[in-house]
């Protein structure tokens, strides 16, 4: 029986760094889908198996902030690594919930996004011990 690997999913207005982002998600040995819009990812009929989230902070119509925001409104608790350009715009995250665990500057070290998404992973795997 072929294991189940994580998905990683990438949320980013930039093409080139969702592209990015998923060929080194890949590479590692996860799935990863990419979505080019905040409204697109949530209107995906996989979002359940999502084990991971990598998205941009600042993009047109819903941000990453607001589409944390909303899965938490929804009960749908995923582990989130926050990306973005523009830090001096960035808010304190610690007051978004223990499933942030990480806010990246463009460009980041693939090394530290790598260690950020196994964070997600554990964390997810305590949420699934219950289940």
């Amino acid at each position: 029986m072929p294991t189940k690997r994580p998905l990683i999913a990438i949320v980013d207005d930039d093409e080139s760094m969702r592209e990015a982002i998923k060929g080194l998600m890949r590479s590692i040995g996860f799935d990863a889908v990419t979505f080019s819009s905040a409204h697109d990812f949530l209107s995906d009929p996989d979002i359940h198996r999502t084990s991971c989230l990598v998205t941009d902070i600042n993009m047109p119509g819903m941000s990453g902030l607001d589409l944390h925001r909303r899965l938490v409104a929804l009960g749908k608790s995923i582990p989130t690594v926050l990306i973005t350009a523009f830090p001096e715009k960035n808010v304190r995250t610690s007051a978004f919930g223990s499933d942030i665990v990480g806010c990246l500057i463009k460009p980041f070290d693939e090394q530290i996004l790598y260690g950020c998404i196994l964070s997600a992973l554990a964390l997810n795997s305590k949420g699934d011990s219950s289940s």
